[in-house]
């Protein structure tokens, strides 16, 4: 018998180990893995059944799809659109042959919110990158080895199991433990989650069993098991559910129906979904109105909690994503030239009156001409529009220089 057998024997093993690849196998091999109330591990597709986690992931991935992501390059203090580089079209237009920009940015979005990483296999063409292949999360494996060299392995469905370095893989992660593995919000925030699917389950069966929670039935007679299961059987028949509310009751045998107020715990499982609605938009650094959640809302508060959601919750990701490209996509050479860029104007473009005051702003300060503006809106631009406006108040006085200089000297 092997060293490893005995190993196997010694965990509880029997004939086929179990692999433990992530923090979630090792939490589900010791039972610390967190389960709700009809006994299922909250899972990333479990949690997106719950509304708000859904909601809270799909604003934060369709809010990233929407801003472009154009390459640039430095030329001494100008730079310039980097349209003639393979890598511009891959983010800017499609990542590869199925998917747009759009659809890719999301989906590197939503693996973020439900895992903590995404990784992206990198197509190879006279040494530059020419596509990106997005890869399931749970079959990728990284492992940082003695030398420091990080490899990835990564168990395709027909390829089977194999080892890709980092120049292979494009590798995504949200803030880390260990510098390799990206925190699966999931996964640390089981229990909230859990008690938020708890919560629609009782309030699922609470609404479906509405006659039974709602009253019972007294009599002074004494029922034989064949009449008990038949009024059993007719009561839940006809009366339970919403579907026979305010059917009138046919009784018999003496019967009555006395109705009961629901409990303090039944009545308030409003305010515990709304309490975990709240939790979970913090979990996410989602502001509660853009998950519909209008409590305490006002339009003066909503205002800023829009522009806290640029700041606070779209632009770490921002950053993180284009630090990424620079690293992971660009060549050593390039990265002295070139990087990526998210345009976060793109979220204004539903602002009408914000949009038009900026532009009008930065006229008047010069630093816009409005030729700059009409390409921005995809307007052709006008003769004499490339002029740069300098505010009177703001020029220098050369005749006046002078002068100050001769009475130094």
């Amino acid at each position: 018998m092997s060293l490893k057998t005995k190993i196997g024997e010694l965990l509880g093993f029997k004939t086929t180990p179990q692999i433990i690849s992530s923090p979630d196998d090792l939490a589900k091999f010791f039972g610390a893995e967190y389960v709700t109330g009809m006994g299922q591990p909250v899972t990333p597709l479990r949690a997106m059944q719950l509304t708000t986690v859904f909601t809270c992931v799909r604003v934060l991935s369709e809010s990233m799809g929407m801003l472009p992501c154009r390459l640039y390059k430095r030329v001494g203090r100008n730079k310039e659109i980097a349209d003639n580089h393979r890598l511009h079209d891959l983010l800017y237009v499609a990542p590869n042959d199925y998917m747009t920009a759009q659809e890719f940015w999301e989906l590197l979005m939503v693996c973020l919110c439900l895992r903590g990483n995404f990784y992206a296999y990198k197509v190879y063409a006279l040494g530059n990158v020419v596509e990106l292949l997005p890869l399931d999360p749970s079959s990728v494996t990284p492992k940082l080895n003695d030398d420091w060299t990080v490899e990835y392995q990564v168990n395709f469905k027909n390829g089977g199991l194999k080892t890709l370095s980092q120049d292979e893989i494009w590798h995504v992660r949200l803030f880390t433990l260990d510098g390799l593995n990206g925190l699966n919000p999931i996964a640390y925030a089981r229990k909230c989650i859990g008690l938020g699917l708890d919560t629609e389950e009782h309030g699922t069966k609470l609404f479906k069993n509405g006659a039974v929670t709602s009253g019972v039935l007294e009599t002074a007679e004494s029922l034989t098991d064949v009449a008990f299961n038949r009024l059993k059987n007719e009561f839940t028949e006809n009366y339970a559910g919403l579907a026979n509310t305010y059917k009138p009751m046919i009784l018999e045998e003496g019967l009555t129906w006395k109705p009961t107020a629901l409990n303090l715990e039944d009545s308030q499982f409003l305010e515990t979904r709304q309490y975990q609605a709240t939790e979970i938009c913090g979990l996410f650094r989602v502001p509660p109105h853009l998950a519909a959640n209008m409590e305490k809302m006002t339009l003066n508060n909503i205002e800023h909690m829009g522009m806290s959601f640029v700041n606070y919750s779209l632009v770490p990701y921002m950053t993180r994503i284009e630090s990424r490209i620079k690293v992971g996509l660009l060549s050593e050479k390039d990265r002295k030239t070139h990087y990526a860029k998210f345009n976060a104007g793109a979220l204004l473009r539903g602002d009408l009156k914000t949009r038009y005051e900026s532009y009008g702003k930065g006229i008047q300060w010069g630093w816009l001409s409005p030729n700059d503006c009409r390409e921005l809106e995809d307007m052709n631009p006008r003769e004499g529009g490339d002029i740069y406006l300098t505010p009177m108040n703001m020029t220098t006085d050369p005749e006046g220089e002078n002068d100050a200089n001769k009475a130094a000297s």
